[in-house]
């Protein structure tokens, strides 16, 4: 029994609760004046809880079928109103029929005509589903708030994770070697350019410890420490990674997540080119599609199992679009052209 009432929601709680109160404190006023409860009287009442249980739900249906709640604070008013006063006659209609019906107008009541009664009994209605409306839209602002607050605080959580893991995914020995190993090499054939490596490798590793700052950084940036990071993976490479990219300019004043391509470059190097002995291509693109911003970052390999679903630099892909664009973004990865593993972002474009 406990199992059973422990799954009703809590919205049904609340209306049971709600209707049976409105009941009882009509019972007490008919027994506070009237010193006596009449059987036409407890008909009456329960016509009014069950009725009022069934419009009000219905009513919610509403609601929730023309998203009022997601709605602008003008238009949202707009709508409760409207759909207020309707239930509020429809509501009045149908249990004023079901009186007339069965019979159980009180001697007062027969003395008014039907239109008369439907009126009275509108406003009456109305001022009980107004503050039906109020607290169901009250409950839905404090929720969705508490829902924005919580979101703040995963979204922080996950930026000081992402912000640690870059560090270290960025600094550590293997990273660090090959950079300084390629450096050395240049210091004495080629200073102009080990000068410049140095300065990639100080962009990269400045970036990586900046992440958890910024919700968002603009793609241009984005883009110039990818540029970096393959600037320097070139070193080590040499001839066997090349590397192409389609930017759309117009796309370079977007918001995107920090080391957010950078951590999917850095996946495609890992899985894909290293895995090659004869090395690959790198392929990035960035374009407006259907009113989003779309990424992709295309390499030369297979997933082939090597792409663990649940790793560091897809789930937390993954975790942060979904925690700032909501269900308006998405990410994708899957081989594509017999030869190649396509990583896809889209992400709704700022206005």
């Amino acid at each position: 029994m406990q199992k059973r009432l422990s799954k009703i929601s809590a919205y049904w709680w609340c209306q049971v609760t709600g209707w049976s109160g409105n009941a009882l404190m009509n019972f007490f006023f008919a027994w506070t004046f009237n010193r006596q409860i009449t059987t036409p009287f407890i008909i009456r009442s329960v016509i009014i809880v069950l009725l009022g249980l069934l419009v009000t739900h219905f009513m919610r249906w509403n609601l929730l079928r023309f998203n009022v709640l997601q709605k602008t604070f003008d238009k949202q008013i707009f709508y409760f109103f409207g759909i207020t006063v309707g239930f509020s006659v429809l509501y009045s209609l149908v249990s004023l029929s079901l009186f007339n019906v069965l019979g159980l107008f009180t001697p007062e009541q027969k003395v008014y005509s039907f239109s008369r009664l439907l009126i009275g009994s509108s406003i009456n209605a109305f001022v009980t589903l107004l503050v039906w409306n109020l607290i169901y839209f009250i409950y839905h602002y404090v929720e969705r708030v508490r829902k924005q607050q919580l979101d703040a605080l995963q979204m922080q959580s996950l930026l000081k994770e992402l912000e640690l893991k870059t560090i270290k995914a960025h600094i550590n020995p293997h990273f660090i070697f090959n950079s300084l190993n390629g450096i050395r090499a240049l210091v004495d054939e080629n200073p102009t350019r080990a000068r410049t490596a140095i300065t990639e490798l100080s962009n990269i590793l400045r970036s990586s410890m900046q992440a958890e700052k910024l919700e968002t950084v603009p793609f241009e940036k984005e883009l110039a420490i990818v540029k970096d990071y393959l600037a320097l993976e070139q070193m080590r490479f040499e001839e066997r990674l090349k590397v192409n990219f389609d930017i759309d300019e117009e796309t370079l004043d977007q918001p995107v997540p920090p080391m957010m391509l950078q951590t999917l470059v850095e996946n495609a190097i890992k899985h894909g080119i290293s895995k090659n002995v004869s090395g690959g291509e790198i392929k990035i693109s960035s374009k407006f599609v259907r009113q989003h911003h779309e990424l992709v970052i295309r390499n030369t390999g297979h997933l082939n199992g090597n792409y663990n679903p649940d790793g560091f630099g897809i789930s937390s892909t993954q975790s942060r679009l979904k925690l700032m664009f909501g269900e308006e973004a998405n990410f994708s990865i899957a081989d594509v052209n017999g030869n190649e593993v396509e990583a896809k972002v889209t992400m709704p474009l700022e206005v």
